[in-house]
């Protein structure tokens, strides 16, 4: 492995595009980035592209950040929120991947500071989770550094629209550092923050009702935590490390799907919100 090489980096975004890897954000410490890497997974080579500002908006470039979330969409890597050190942050990025020799930056939507009756945008976060179905950007979570947030937002990469998911508030569940993963028409969280203890809950958020479902999890019981990796993969969700505010693990838990029938046969819908 060779090339540009990111200095280390923690809460950063790694988004597979093809067979190449685009890191963006991150930082250690009291150090924060905006820097964009690339790693060719075919022959294990670092680049750092010069990538270019949004022209539209005087050559602007996103905010150095972490604890962002990335998801690829049509040639484009959507990112929202995060924090910088200073505050966290709402706005969204797109960074045009078409080539990833020849990269750009566009805001799609800029900082902002919503009212508690503004349902036009999600009030600014980092550690949330953020999964692309469709043109629809799925945002759950996340913290401003003082409220764990329970809300869900729909992001319609289409329209650069955001538009609140209605759930009852003693319906839904406050969760930061958690994992989301698309599993059929479910939107799957394992573990995180609530706010006021690390969690190993397997919560389900039926994507077609919107509607929240608790699982009962059978076998022995992972240790609560954040800050954790999970990847869908054959029926199963393979849940690696993750911190619980005195521990950090090196474990691999696996989550099976199929035995208990919870892995969903829906594999073709839509999110009408």
């Amino acid at each position: 492995m060779c090339g540009d090489i990111p200095v280390p980096l923690r809460a950063m975004t790694c988004t597979a595009v093809g067979k190449k890897l685009v890191v963006f954000g991150g930082g250690d410490g009291p150090a924060y980035y905006n820097d964009v890497y690339v790693l060719d997974t075919m022959n294990f080579r670092w680049t750092k592209p010069q990538v270019q500002g949004d022209g539209r908006a005087g050559d602007r470039y996103p905010s150095k950040r972490r604890a962002h979330t990335a998801c690829l969409y049509r040639n484009g890597i959507y990112v929202f929120g995060g924090g910088d050190g200073v505050r966290a942050l709402n706005d969204v990025w797109r960074l045009d991947v078409a080539d990833t020799n020849k990269m750009s930056w566009k805001l799609i939507s800029p900082p902002t500071t919503p009212t508690a009756e503004d349902k036009t945008k999600p009030k600014a976060r980092g550690y949330h989770t953020a999964n692309m179905v469709g043109s629809k950007l799925i945002i759950f979570g996340g913290s401003d550094g003082g409220e764990c947030f329970r809300d869900v937002w729909i992001f319609d990469a289409a329209t650069s629209l955001f538009s609140p998911v209605t759930i009852p508030f003693e319906s839904s569940y406050p969760r930061l550092s958690h994992t989301a993963t698309i599993v059929g028409s479910y939107l799957f969280v394992i573990g995180g923050h609530d706010g006021v203890e690390y969690c190993n809950e397997v919560l389900l958020l039926n994507l077609v009702t919107m509607v929240w479902d608790k699982r009962h999890v059978y076998g022995a019981k992972m240790k609560a935590r954040g800050y954790h990796g999970a990847v869908l993969h054959d029926s199963r969700l393979v849940v690696v490390g993750g911190f619980d505010g005195g521990t950090v693990f090196g474990d691999v838990w696996i989550l099976e799907l199929a035995v208990h029938a919870y892995y969903s046969q829906i594999s073709h819908f839509s999110i009408d919100v």
